[in-house]
């Protein structure tokens, strides 16, 4: 008896933080991006990147099938978010393209990061009844991180342009639905 009353506790611990483990991947995922390109993998970073764009998937999804939803697990998500989709994808394209362009480049890449600091807040004290609010930074992180492909072949100016449009889509007022 004494054993059941254990491990059937001990399997409502788990089963009330998988999601979190899953939010907490995500995170690490973006830690390990921006150390990959730190030490100038930035090849690794993309994948990196695009693996927690899969965990960040996943971990609502797993929440609401198990629910467990919860504030913390909105927060902690919304803190992972801002490592993998802002911190992670800004300095990749700061590091590849707009550091050329010197202390504007730092402002551009500054200011997509407060645009996506500012969407996630707003998300977070906001109801969100099945729409998202401007552009999801995962979404917008995406983008970036893809558009590190094109360097080779488009102007960095346009490369800028890029970041100024998902910075102010973030911050926008338009809805999507949610899916």
């Amino acid at each position: 008896m004494f054993l059941s009353g254990v491990l059937d506790q001990t399997f409502k611990k788990i089963k009330a933080q998988t999601a979190n483990l899953i939010t907490l991947t995500n995170l690490s995922l973006g830690g390990f991006a921006i150390i990959s390109i730190l030490h100038n993998q930035l090849h690794l970073s993309l994948i990196f990147i695009f693996i927690a764009a899969l965990t960040d998937r996943f971990d609502g999804m797993v929440a609401r099938k198990l629910n467990i939803e919860s504030e913390l697990g909105k927060q902690l998500d919304s803190m992972s978010d801002i490592i993998s989709f802002g911190v992670a994808p800004a300095l990749l394209m700061y590091t590849s393209a707009l550091s050329q362009f010197d202390l504007p480049g730092m402002f551009f890449t500054i200011l997509y990061l407060a645009c996506g600091a500012y969407r996630l807040a707003r998300f977070n004290i906001s109801d969100n009844d099945g729409y998202f609010t401007g552009l999801p930074i995962t979404a917008a992180g995406c983008l970036l991180t893809i558009s590190y492909f094109a360097i080779p072949f488009v102007s960095s100016v346009l490369l800028v342009c890029l970041v100024i449009v998902l910075s102010i889509l973030m911050i926008s007022p338009f809805t999507l639905k949610k899916m």
